[in-house]
């Protein structure tokens, strides 16, 4: 079977996107893997369906590079630039994903606004911290996060007793100003640390909130810089959650399953 797919990357957050609009085209857990693959396949964080919705403008199914599924900020704000390429949207655009519906902006820049749905229940675990943002995010604040062991012990939190059996998403953050943070994450799924993760940064400055920061908090990462805008109450509730970056193609070609 030859596949025609579109690569894209998010801040080095990259995917397969895949335009079924058709609905012809479904894929076992094996061959997302192997689509994903950096060696036999395309290689990329994520594979992404980009489907027909009866009343948003898209559907788009998200599968994590070991077939799992769940949200991905960075994935959808990529998934919004292709369903604009499509003709699907022009400007605003709604659309559904793995947590619910949202809606997102592309703007003249390129720059994608997606509106995160809200988040209530920060839990703190000693000087961490857990929260949903559409995927479980645990938030450490630490130093010198260029040498920190990111894969190890992120490995040790994705994989203990405390979030067994579904694991989370680790991210490691540092504070550089009043207003900008640098995070590092390991993605379950990918089982690895990738250079973006945007319900992650997203998770990451609401965290930031408690600390001090206000809104908008600006992100660094490895694969470049994003923003996050939210709105806080004093019951402890997040609403009007934007995730802001941008999005591009990289290549289109055919893969032969």
């Amino acid at each position: 079977m030859k596949v025609h797919f579109y690569k894209y990357q998010a801040t080095g957050n990259d995917f397969v996107v895949i335009d079924n609009r058709e609905s012809k085209l479904s894929f076992t857990r094996e061959q997302i893997e192997r689509i994903c693959h950096r060696k036999f396949g395309v290689g990329a964080d994520g594979l992404m369906l980009i489907e027909t919705h009866p009343s948003l403008n898209f559907n788009l199914e998200y599968f994590n590079s070991d077939g799992s599924q769940s949200l991905c900020g960075n994935g959808s704000r990529a998934a919004v630039h292709f369903a604009s390429r499509l003709g699907l949207v022009n400007g605003h655009s709604s659309f559904q994903a793995y947590d619910g519906p949202h809606v997102a902006d592309l703007l003249p820049s390129g720059i994608i606004r997606l509106k995160m749905n809200d988040v209530s229940g920060i839990k703190t675990i000693g000087n961490d911290y857990f929260l949903n943002t559409g995927s479980p995010h645990y938030i450490r604040f630490v130093e010198n996060i260029h040498e920190y062991p990111v894969v190890e012990e992120g490995r040790k939190i994705r994989y203990s007793d405390a979030f067994k059996p579904g694991g989370t998403n680790v991210n490691f953050v540092q504070r550089l100003s009043d207003d900008t943070i640098f995070v590092r994450t390991y993605e379950r799924g990918v089982e690895d640390e990738t250079l973006s993760c945007g319900t992650g940064v997203t998770a990451a400055a609401l965290a930031a909130s408690l600390k001090g920061y206000s809104s908008p908090v600006n992100i660094k990462v490895l694969g470049g810089e994003l923003s996050v805008d939210f709105k806080s109450s004093q019951s402890g509730t997040f609403s009007d959650i934007y995730l802001i970056g941008p999005a591009k193609m990289v290549f289109e070609g055919d893969l032969e399953l």
